[in-house]
């Protein structure tokens, strides 16, 4: 699903990563993430894949909520345990998003 945006400007969080083989609690921990990150302030959508790189982008108003959302408590606990557990190597990117356009019929 394509996330339902604002007119600009906002702000994108893109999360790029490739994952560890281990897989223990890693779905219960993600659907719990964006179950976490709809109830924040400031959050305005996400979209994400995965095949074989996985890419999340999250979408926000402004930079304190996407510095809140980083800080959030069990965000922190889900970081860590991404870092030690699930993924060989991630990055996060965050761009201000100054124009957009679409398509839908």
């Amino acid at each position: 699903m394509i996330a339902k945006t604002p007119r600009p400007p906002y702000y994108a969080v893109i999360f790029t990563s490739l994952k560890t083989n281990e897989e223990e609690g890693y779905n219960e921990t993600s659907s719990l993430m964006v179950e976490l990150a709809e109830q924040q302030a400031g959050y305005l959508g996400q979209e994400s894949a995965r095949d074989g790189v996985g890419i999340t982008v999250s979408y926000w108003e402004n930079l304190d909520a996407i510095k809140n959302w980083k800080l959030q408590t069990d965000h922190l606990l889900a970081q860590k345990q991404g870092r030690e557990q699930w993924y060989a190597c991630y990055k996060t990117r965050i761009c201000l998003v100054e124009r957009d356009y679409g398509f839908e019929k």
